[in-house]
């Protein structure tokens, strides 16, 4: 049976980079496109459902964790909870051909200090929304060798079907990189590469540049580079031992609504994680941990955050 390698899709945008900002709106990065890692090239269809849990509840500025307040700012943010649902569709044509849909759904919790005249005043959202789909083509070329690895290309759009106008219960309009979604149709480019460790084991890499076309209500979000290093290491014909290493580089936001003082940086994760395999079904889990953090002004990070989701073949 084919080993197992894969790890669901977080945010096709594909696959879900965490989105830095000041106030601690994310998405873990993983790589789950089996179009990218070689692994099904048959035509056929599979539906991926998949959760995370990351709590932004450390201040840091640079390389260095602060305590809330210690730079004072117009925002003091004190703590970020993302519950994230991903909904992925993916249709194989061929060996070369394939697309892949996702939709999250952001349940978020956030709350700040806002410095006002002298005055420190408690502000706290909380919704469940709809965030922004993205949907990429990928091409595979064909080996010159059936071992010899894959090597394609990946092009998108990130489309702007989440709000960016949402309020608490206070009617107080929520920071632009807290929303939902950012407003912007966002172009996706990118390659890929993949080939065998040994007679069951896989690797492969995986890059993409992520940039908004235009502004969209005084805001543009940072361009975005990520690059993904990934492993399969199969214990069992139904279980396998996953690890990516997940970096980005992300630019200041801009326009007038945006802050970018605040926004941007560099980033660097470890997620190890295990999968399991029957027929057609796949469980699989994830444990995302920093490894490195540089961010611009004030940020909330986290220490680790937590993916587990399921997919199915048909």
């Amino acid at each position: 049976m084919r080993p197992i390698w894969w790890f669901l899709a977080a945010c096709l945008a594909g696959r879900a980079a965490p989105a830095a900002a000041g106030c601690g709106t994310a998405f873990c990065s993983l790589s789950t496109d089996w179009s990218i890692q070689g692994a099904w090239t048959d035509p056929g269809s599979r539906v991926d459902l998949r959760y995370e849990f990351i709590d932004q509840n450390q201040p840091r500025t640079g390389t260095r964790n602060i305590s809330v307040g210690d730079i004072p700012q117009h925002h003091d943010e004190i703590r970020t909870i993302n519950r994230n649902w991903i909904v992925g569709f993916e249709h194989t044509f061929g060996p070369n051909w394939s697309t892949g849909l996702q939709l999250p759904i952001a349940s978020r919790s956030h709350s700040h200090i806002h410095n006002h005249h002298g005055a420190q005043l408690f502000e706290a959202w909380n919704f469940t929304e709809v965030g922004d789909a993205r949907i990429v083509g990928r091409y595979r070329f064909a080996p010159e060798l059936p071992d010899s690895g894959a090597f394609g290309l990946q092009f998108g759009l990130k489309l702007p079907t989440g709000k960016h106008n949402v309020k608490n219960t206070q009617e107080d309009l929520a920071e632009r990189s807290l929303q939902p979604g950012s407003g912007t149709v966002d172009a996706i480019l990118g390659g890929f590469f993949s080939g065998q460790l040994g007679d069951d084991a896989l690797w492969f890499t995986d890059a993409t540049w992520t940039s908004a076309l235009a502004e969209r209500d005084n805001y543009k979000p940072g361009k975005r580079v990520v690059v993904i290093l990934g492993a399969t290491l199969p214990w069992t014909t139904h279980r396998a031992f996953l690890l990516q290493f997940y970096a980005q580089w992300k630019d200041r936001d801009s326009g007038s609504e945006a802050d970018p003082e605040n926004t941007g940086g560099a980033y660097l994760h470890v997620s190890p994680g295990v999968s399991f395999e029957g027929r057609r079904t796949q469980i699989y889990s994830f444990v995302q941990l920093p490894l490195y953090q540089r961010v611009n002004g004030v940020q909330l990070v986290a220490d680790w955050a937590l993916v587990a989701g399921l997919s199915r073949r048909f």
